[in-house]
């Protein structure tokens, strides 16, 4: 096991007295103190990975002391990703950290949740104790179950209430995870118990309230969640802080929140901002790449019409008071770790200079800290354990006589990626199989279970959005289960893509008329790789441009595809047990038929 705390209380003392002389200094900067909301001329000290004093530190300096000089530029507290599912990076946790430290993240929140699913306890202490080597901190909230599906489907590692009488203890927990508002409302077993550790424990409880409000919102505060990332407008925001939730506004790659959900400052009261904070949720290498990663989303609220330090205050201390590790980062304050950032200008926001843990990271914008992955185990690199698919499995079959059936389509969101409606469409039928109809943008989806905890039987539903004229794309990386997820035109392709993720230990796969035409490997629980993040953004480029010749023209194609698992999420989606109703949380068949009952294996008849 792994600790933060890495120096005794004692030492610590002795360095804040001053007793010991400070390893480095920052001189000369203006400093950005988010707790007193001022900004004024102060110097740092640090001392290993902590800092020991603001302010006058003429007395911590020794021979051989290092001086940083800050003139011209402000002392700004190491950026906080409030929320994040790391691996859907598709970088490992070494690739991520030389990804965003480069931007100011310094710290992140995150449920390490794709890794547990696929790796088990043994990967997560494998996982930690990489992030440990790095300059990256993060806060592992043990996930409150896994999988998160509804109905439960087959992952690697089951998360149980067994799980958290064990692992809360571990001192790298800080919270329980993503706690879907469902499994509270239905009173799950597990995740009372979890909750109820989590209480002894004196641990916080993340939520997960897409879409909630009234009774439902009110009965999950009753739990004692602490704080959502799920406010779909700024009004549902709104009654989130009035009922005492800290709230974190969502801007990732492919779902965009910050403009709507920022106007509860700018609109209703700027007071609510200390009640707020960000997180990116899921991103991708090549947006990281393009458009930075925390610093972007200080640099759009500020562009929105929120205060510069306002602004910083939402991406450092007030996710730290939120989930109640301010005593550690948040802020440039003695105590905390020594996560530091040099600005120029704070409306820009573009950083000089990053030092995290104490470690300097990025100098004059150019990164100096030497990223090195870690061997890895089994483990980690041995996860996929899928059976060879055949076409034919993936064929939906009726035993209606009819030429032509009505189906459900899972319909994608544009802007909305999460979100999955019904489309209710009417497919013709050739020898007892239901024909995708490409033309009107409906063509087979599928879920494979890849964990040897089935017979592998893909379940087969069909989905529209992609405009997907020909071929098939899969992923072996797609949250929240982490099993394979494929759609296309034809089974035939399908069948190969499948296979091929299968026979690479994972990845992302683009197949057209036989072929493989496009291919990521991520090796490392099928899931991510050690790809430097520009070789990595550099890969997706080319997958788009392979799926836009396709013809999809959806924003990411692959990650929206990737989505289809989550069951969290309205209205529906498909996971290895076929397709889900979320509203009723059962499976259902995508084929309507007479008599049925909607959300018992078959929805309702719409003849």
């Amino acid at each position: 096991m792994t600790s933060m705390y890495k120096e005794s209380i004692c030492e610590m003392i002795d360095a804040g007295a001053a007793k010991i002389p400070a390893d480095l200094i920052i001189i000369n900067g203006q400093l950005v103190n988010v707790n007193s909301c001022e900004i004024y001329s102060a110097d740092v000290a640090i001392y290993k990975s902590r800092i020991v004093a603001i302010g006058d530190v003429s007395g911590y300096i020794a021979a051989q002391t290092k001086t940083i000089d800050a003139k011209g530029k402000y002392i700004v507290p190491g950026l906080i990703d409030g929320h994040l599912h790391i691996e859907c990076s598709k970088l490992s946790m070494t690739s991520f950290a030389k990804a965003v430290l480069p931007h100011g993240t310094t710290s992140i929140i995150s449920g390490l949740d794709q890794y547990i699913v696929t790796a088990g306890l043994d990967g997560i202490r494998e996982i930690l104790h990489e992030i440990d080597k790095t300059p990256l901190k993060v806060f592992w909230g043990l996930p409150f179950l896994t999988p998160y599906t509804l109905p439960q489907s087959h992952v690697g590692f089951n998360v149980t209430a067994k799980t958290h009488a064990e692992v809360q203890k571990w001192p790298e927990v800080f919270g329980v995870w993503e706690t879907v508002s469902e499994f509270i409302e239905n009173q799950h077993s597990d995740v009372m118990k979890a909750i109820e550790y989590a209480r002894l424990h004196r641990l916080p409880i993340f939520g997960c309230a897409p879409m909630t409000r009234g009774h439902k919102l009110n009965s999950i505060l009753c739990a004692g969640v602490r704080l959502d990332h799920e406010s779909y407008d700024h009004e549902e925001m709104m009654e989130k802080i009035r009922k005492g939730m800290n709230v974190l506004i969502r801007e990732s790659s492919i779902s965009h929140f910050l403009e709507e959900n920022i106007k509860v400052i700018t609109h209703l009261n700027p007071q609510l901002s200390r009640r707020v904070s960000f997180c990116t949720d899921d991103v991708i290498a090549s947006d990281i790449v393009t458009n930075g990663h925390m610093d972007k989303l200080i640099r759009m609220a500020i562009a929105n019409g929120v205060d510069p330090l306002t602004a910083i205050q939402m991406g450092t201390i007030n996710s730290a008071e939120a989930y109640r590790i301010d005593h550690l980062v948040g802020s440039v304050s003695p105590g905390r770790f020594a996560d530091i950032l040099l600005v120029e200008d704070l409306i820009k926001f573009e950083i000089d200079t990053v030092i995290a843990k104490g470690k300097l990271v990025v100098e004059n914008k150019q990164t100096v800290f030497d990223f090195v992955p870690p061997k890895r185990s089994d483990v980690l690199l041995q996860s996929m354990k899928l059976k060879k698919v055949d076409a034919n499995d993936l064929k939906v079959k009726t035993d209606d006589k009819q030429s032509k059936v009505k189906v459900l389509s899972l319909d994608v969101d544009f802007d909305i990626p999460f979100v999955r409606r019904g489309r209710h469409v009417e497919l013709s039928v050739e020898n007892g199989v239901v024909q995708a109809d490409i033309d009107n943008d409906v063509i087979y989806a599928t879920v494979v279970e890849r964990f040897g905890k089935t017979k592998g039987i893909p379940k087969v539903g069909f989905c529209s959005g992609w405009k997907l004229k020909s071929g098939a794309m899969a992923s072996s990386c797609a949250p929240d289960d982490n099993n394979v997820v494929c759609i296309g035109t034809n089974p035939e392709d399908m069948a190969i893509a499948i296979n091929h993720l299968a026979q690479e230990g994972g990845g992302q796969v683009i197949v057209d008329k036989g072929q493989v035409i496009g291919f990521l490997p991520l090796p490392i629980c099928g899931i991510v790789s050690d790809l430097d993040p520009h070789v990595m953004a550099e890969e997706e480029e080319k997958l788009l441009q392979i799926a836009r010749q396709l013809g999809c023209d959806l924003p990411d194609p692959l990650f929206y595809m990737c989505c289809l698992q989550i069951t969290a999420i309205p209205d529906y989606a498909i996971t290895d047990l076929g397709v889900i109703d979320f509203h009723e949380q059962a499976v259902m068949d995508p084929v309507f038929k007479c008599g049925c009952t909607h959300g018992k294996l078959q929805p309702i008849c719409h003849k």
